[in-house]
């Protein structure tokens, strides 16, 4: 079972307690920890950017060039190949020397004669596992929501800067099979109240 350190710290008071020391303490007292993920780890200068124009590429069927807004003073041009981009969209982008998911660099160069000043990337280029990502940006770029802001960082607005525990729950613990469960566990293991 997977549980985000963020959404337990929602029940249980855990300041001033690593997700990894968490870790150790459960393994120790009854529920086993295979390990801790960070979902966000190496992903870097990936922000959330505004569409303001898209149009089709001169020498390509499918490639088209953007102007997008990441939050600086001038919009930057990308060349995208997604067939569900348009203007007045939210999306991610991945900066010139961004690093995204298999810790791949984004560099600034360009695409059939036009300059691409970095990339506007899917859910599946930021690590996530296609089994979790919506169908309908399945074979395209992920649109993110109207009121997020322009140039905040995405690890951030993703939750991906959580930590996320995965837990060997036996046969004989199912009070463990959920967050409430774990809860529980976790507040007896530290002497805390949980709060629901």
């Amino acid at each position: 079972m997977k549980v985000s350190y963020k959404w337990l710290q929602e029940y249980v008071d855990l300041s001033g307690i690593r997700a990894d020391e968490l870790a150790e303490k459960m393994s120790r007292t009854g529920i086993e920890v295979d390990g801790v993920a960070k979902p966000g780890e190496g992903l870097s200068k990936i922000v959330v950017g505004h569409t303001l124009k898209v149009v089709d590429h001169p020498d390509s069927d499918h490639l088209h060039i953007c102007q997008v807004d990441v939050g600086e003073e001038e919009p930057i041009q990308i060349v995208c190949g997604a067939p569900n981009i348009a203007a007045n969209q939210k999306v991610i982008v991945a900066l010139h020397g961004a690093r995204i998911a298999g810790n791949y660099k984004i560099k600034k160069g360009k695409i059939r004669g036009e300059a691409s000043h970095g990339m506007i990337c899917s859910l599946d280029e930021l690590g996530y596992s296609e089994s979790v990502v919506p169908k309908k940006y399945a074979d395209g770029i992920y649109v993110l929501p109207a009121d997020t802001p322009i140039g905040d960082d995405v690890v951030s607005v993703l939750n991906m800067d959580d930590q996320v525990l995965e837990l060997d729950i036996t046969p004989n613990r199912a009070d463990a099979l959920s967050m409430r469960g774990v809860a529980h566990e976790v507040s007896a293991i530290y002497n805390k109240k949980a709060h629901f």
